[in-house]
């Protein structure tokens, strides 16, 4: 075929492309019409992760998976749209890991509102001013966000989806780099590239900001400035982009948590985020530990956190792997009860991206 042939069969196929759209978009309508008339939640991991999981089998290429279900998020993020004005608040500014992450998992369809603080994102959801709240938990080389986790102690708020982001830090300047002669940088973020930082920028000066998104903002008013930073700022404040990739951890990934009221049913893969409390004895949190061991459940993680209402009492978070409704499971949660002063699950939700 020569190149007016090839476009003429593009053309044709978009025509029907557009078509089989538009039937699949009505579909899904009815189900939200559905959904909403029950009273259920229309945003569904469990149903989201068995089409991406689908069209990858089904994908002969030569589109890799990767941009495939990149096509279908922003397929599902308008049927979305079209279904219920969902609003998604996240801890802001825009441009920030947080709002990437959010944007990954709903698609550039919905309407995002950045807040200042993880408190702001709970209180938000709590009061039906916004669907989901999006907030960080946890990265792979610094640890947990404690505040996350404490938020949860006096929250009814669900936990209904994860989302795991690859962090990849930026330097970004519109000066040369033997020109910089200040550094902008979010604390969180100079731990993870402190190593780069100490062979590149040992006689700047270091400046903390409050955000990567902030750091960004700076560096685009100041010649002689640079900041460490995301794409997404970078592409926000048109700050140019030096050098990628500055991570010290190649690995470095961040997990997020979808906050939300109703939790998923199971999907045979899936993993449950729960806390507890235990009397001030010796052996406690062993025997309330053994329950899972007892079911042969994957304890993936396991923090503690000051409970704040009593000296040296303490929440123990844990996840484990499974549904709350599964059995094995429900049994050991069941037992955890007898030998702690207080239970709450946070929610189960599917274990993958």
């Amino acid at each position: 075929m020569n190149i007016t042939e090839n476009r003429e069969a593009i053309d044709a196929l978009d025509a029907e492309i557009i078509k089989l759209l538009n039937q699949r978009t009505k579909h899904v309508l009815e189900i939200g019409a559905i959904k909403l008339k029950a009273g259920e939640e229309i945003y569904a991991p469990h149903r989201e992760r068995i089409v991406l999981q689908r069209i990858c089998r089904l994908n002969p290429g030569p589109i890799t998976n990767e941009s495939l279900r990149a096509i279908y998020r922003e397929i599902m993020s308008s049927a979305l749209s079209l279904e219920k004005s969902i609003t998604i608040a996240y801890l802001g500014p825009e441009a920030t890991y947080t709002h990437q992450a959010a944007i990954r998992r709903f698609g550039g369809s919905l309407k995002y509102a950045p807040l200042r603080t993880i408190t702001d994102v709970f209180t938000e959801v709590v009061k039906n001013k916004a669907d989901y709240g999006v907030v960080p938990v946890e990265n792979s080389t610094e640890g947990v966000v404690t505040h996350t986790l404490d938020m949860f102690i006096d929250s009814d708020l669900k936990i209904v989806s994860q989302i795991l982001l690859p962090i990849s830090h930026c330097f970004i300047s519109h000066a040369r780099r033997d020109h910089v002669s200040r550094l902008y940088v979010h604390p969180q973020t100079l731990a993870q590239c402190r190593g780069w930082v100490h062979r590149n920028f040992s006689q700047a000066e270091i400046l903390e900001t409050s955000s990567n998104a902030r750091s960004a903002e700076l560096a685009s008013t100041e010649r002689e400035s640079g900041a460490i930073a995301g794409q997404l700022a970078a592409e926000k404040y048109k700050v140019p982009v030096v050098e990628q990739d500055i991570q010290d951890n190649s690995n470095n990934v961040t997990r997020f948590l979808v906050l939300g009221r109703q939790c998923s049913p199971p999907t045979g893969h899936d993993r449950t985020s729960l806390m507890f409390s235990i009397p001030d004895k010796v052996g406690a949190l062993h025997r309330a530990l053994a329950p899972f061991r007892k079911q042969r459940l994957n304890m993936t993680k396991i923090e503690s956190r000051p409970s704040k209402r009593k000296a040296w009492e303490y929440f123990f978070f844990v996840d484990v792997d499974g549904h709350m409704k599964d059995r094995k499971v429900a049994q050991a949660i069941e037992l955890l009860e007898l030998q702690s002063t207080f239970v709450k699950v946070l929610g189960s939700y599917p274990d993958t991206d």
